[in-house]
């Protein structure tokens, strides 16, 4: 019996219509698919019905199931000769384990491909009318995780992070906020730095919420995991640039404001 393949598949951040074609393809032709907590549901209708999904989602303190057992599930279905697409939310090599799951299934002699997804990280700041980058702004930018802020020995130079680097993007930092400004501050950045807060980007439930290192923790109080921060002076550039109303809410009127446009 030939051994199976294993397809680490990017999902996107939550819009389906960010699905690459190659994530699509390999989704309708599945044999199983194990799939996160963050992908979208609607992406799992275009799975044959009689293909196996097996949920293996993690929540923050709730771990359905531990790491080192869903790359037991992934080897195990492989070496009985099935086929196999890993479905993680945004991209597999962004804060998916995705890497950790490679190297073990290169240990266990898998074959395996890598089909990268469209993250959260660019995709969430953009829906929420906010670049990264900008000439006027910023021509830096970092992602970082926001688990390692409250560690006693994080793996994170926020020292650097908050004086060297114009855009911080944060993944899973909502519950540690309060210390990620703290340390940002304690470390030089200006308590007058824009901050934002969006809430489920790219969905129909995204919310976003804006202040400065100053306020941000109190106004963001409402804001419900997953949750993704933006710090730097792009986020002066949302009111300007808000292009997705998820609740059809009508669009802004016009400003005075206008942001000049040089290109990349």
């Amino acid at each position: 019996m030939n051994p199976g393949k294993v397809y680490l598949v990017g999902a996107g951040p939550g819009d389906p219509g960010l699905m690459t074609m190659r994530g699509m393809q390999l989704l309708r032709a599945a044999q199983v698919v194990v799939y996160d907590q963050l992908v979208n549901p609607v992406l799992l209708e275009e799975v044959p019905v009689d293909a196996e999904r097996i949920f293996v989602g993690k929540q923050a303190g709730k771990h359905c199931i531990a790491q080192g057992d869903i790359n037991e599930v992934l080897i195990g279905y492989a070496w009985r000769g099935i086929d196999v697409v890993r479905l993680k939310g945004g991209d597999p090599f962004v804060f998916g384990r995705g890497g950790e799951e490679a190297e073990a299934l290169r240990d266990a002699g898998v074959a395996f491909e890598i089909v990268p997804g469209v993250s959260s990280a660019v995709a969430v700041p953009a829906y929420a009318g906010i670049p990264l980058t900008h000439r006027n702004y910023a021509s830096s930018f970092a992602v970082v995780t926001g688990h390692e802020a409250v560690k006693s020995k994080s793996t994170v130079d926020w020292a650097k992070l908050a004086t060297a680097v114009d855009t911080l993007v944060i993944l899973m930092g909502l519950h540690n906020l309060p210390s990620i400004v703290a340390k940002l501050l304690a470390h030089g950045r200006s308590a007058n730095t824009p901050v934002a807060v969006i809430q489920q980007g790219t969905t129909e439930r995204q919310t976003t919420v804006t202040g400065t290192l100053a306020d941000i923790v109190e106004r963001a109080r409402t804001i419900k995991a997953p949750a993704l921060i933006v710090v730097g002076e792009v986020v002066r550039l949302k009111s300007a640039l808000d292009w997705f109303f998820p609740n059809g809410d009508a669009e802004p009127a016009p400003t005075a404001h206008r942001v000049q446009d040089h290109g990349e």
